[in-house]
């Protein structure tokens, strides 16, 4: 593989693309939005500095990454296109589907969407034997782990290709057995958040003391043991015991939790527009994803050091 295409840069197609273009693969990137473009030309230097801080090899001839408003000059001789264009199902089927129309009959056609089942997005596609999912974590260019998700008619040599892909741009792939809404990583990270809004909304514990609550206690911990390691650590009688009574106090609502819901409808989204759970002022916005990143990098290496993970 040496050519590879990220369309839709959005939130994560500059990391992506960063990635891609520092295993020494030829990188385009395209979105129909101008000012995506323009953004992910000012982030790409800033995501330079951290592959070199994570001590991330750079294979190969340097290689620019390629920036462009037009789809069929991105995806030209491609042998990967990675569509990351928003969450919804009409709007990816129909770039996979025109995407599908400008490449060769061999280019794997990967969708770093969140949740949406691979078999829904596949479907009336030539060639869906081509198409999976490659599902990266944010940011993806400091969070190693890939899910690589199989539809109903991804063929077996698409999924082994992929998993290789994943492992040569020195991340760690995870296959995806079942194509279930949300795959593993985002139905876990669901169920964490929605029992958190729960105790939070309920007044069971304030934002901040549940934030620390999880970063310092679970999640610390969960950096190390994973789930099914700590059952075994803990004792599976132990967690018999507990989940007993505790699993039928759990949260378990279908919709979306109203106290989320309400600032949703007022406009406060977060980070985006200054409010959110917390208020950011703007000289800390402007920070805080680079303090952020900071952070996760000591943690990656400080992973690795120790032998934890595969990279």
């Amino acid at each position: 593989m040496s050519t590879a295409a990220v369309i839709g840069l959005g939130t994560m197609g500059a990391g992506i693309a960063a990635v891609l273009a520092r295993s020494g693969m030829t990188v385009r990137g395209h979105d129909a939005n101008a000012g995506a473009i323009e953004a992910t030309r000012l982030k790409l230097p800033a995501i330079a500095g951290v592959l070199d801080d994570l001590g991330v090899p750079a294979r190969g001839p340097a290689c620019d990454i390629v920036l462009t408003g037009s789809l069929e000059e991105a995806v030209a001789d491609a042998d990967l296109v990675i569509e990351n264009v928003p969450e919804e199902v009409d709007l990816k089927r129909a770039v996979l589907a025109e995407i599908a129309g400008l490449v060769s009959g061999n280019c794997v056609l990967a969708s770093d969407t969140s949740g949406i089942p691979i078999t829904r997005l596949q479907e009336g596609l030539p060639s869906p034997g081509r198409v999976v999912g490659m599902h990266w974590s944010n940011p993806p260019h400091i969070i190693p782990v890939v899910e690589v998700v199989a539809g109903d008619e991804t063929s077996a040599d698409t999924v082994e290709w992929m998993v290789a892909t994943v492992r040569r741009l020195n991340l760690i792939p995870v296959r995806v057995k079942r194509d279930v809404p949300g795959f593993v990583e985002n139905r876990i990270l669901y169920a964490v958040m929605r029992e958190a809004l729960d105790l939070v909304e309920r007044g069971v514990v304030d934002a901040e003391d549940l934030d620390t609550c999880v970063s310092w206690g679970i999640g610390y911990k969960l950096a190390v043991v994973g789930p099914m390691s700590l059952l075994d650590m803990a004792g599976l009688d132990i967690y018999g015991s507990v989940a007993g009574y505790l699993n039928r106090d759990l949260c378990s609502r279908g919709d979306v939790s109203p106290w989320a819901a309400e600032k949703i409808a007022a406009g406060r989204l977060g980070l985006k527009t200054g409010e959110g759970i917390y208020a950011y002022d703007q000289d800390e916005a402007a920070s805080l994803g680079a303090a952020r990143a900071r952070r996760l990098v000591a943690v990656r290496r400080a992973l690795e050091e120790a032998g934890e993970g595969e990279p």
